[in-house]
């Protein structure tokens, strides 16, 4: 059997909700991405172009630094990869998170949560961060979901 990592980085605390309902449904071990300096609710302020995600989000070759980086990667098969979207994509730490480990080999499932949009362009700014690991969209979450929601949109990602 497959070892499971739920990683993921939440701002605001509904990414982190959903992480922890997958990491219950499937088992897995939890890991939370967290940045070095914490965002302050001025930090995410996205209608601020001068806010530290504005500014960041506008450079793709931004680089939060993470507080550690004691995620159990090596012990693992899959990956659910979490974070919300800004800006039509992943928050550039979730590019940080994936080039301070070696994911070759290893399946990754994007998970990310958003008031309205998709994945977007999430994949493919993710892709080349990702090494040689297998990397696909999974589950979009808009809203909170029952615990048997979870368990069918997981059902959905099982191969």
């Amino acid at each position: 059997m497959s070892k499971i990592l739920t990683a993921y980085f939440s701002a605001s605390g509904v990414t982190a909700d959903a992480a922890k309902k997958i990491a219950e449904i499937t088992g897995s071990e939890l890991y939370e991405i967290r940045p070095e300096a914490a965002y302050t609710r001025a930090d995410l302020d996205w209608t601020d172009k001068n806010s530290h995600s504005s500014v960041e989000m506008k450079d793709k070759s931004s680089r939060p630094k993470i507080a550690d980086k004691s995620a159990p990667v090596a012990d693992c098969d899959t990956v659910f990869l979490g974070f919300p979207i800004w800006w039509y994509t992943a928050p550039t730490i979730i590019n940080t998170f994936l080039e301070s480990y070696d994911f070759s080999g290893k399946r990754i499932i994007l998970f990310a949560t958003s008031g309205s949009s998709g994945f977007e362009h999430s994949l493919e700014d993710l892709k080349k961060s990702a090494g040689n690991a297998t990397i696909e969209e999974g589950i979009v979450v808009h809203g909170k979901k029952s615990v048997d929601e979870w368990k069918k949109l997981l059902e959905k990602l099982k191969k």
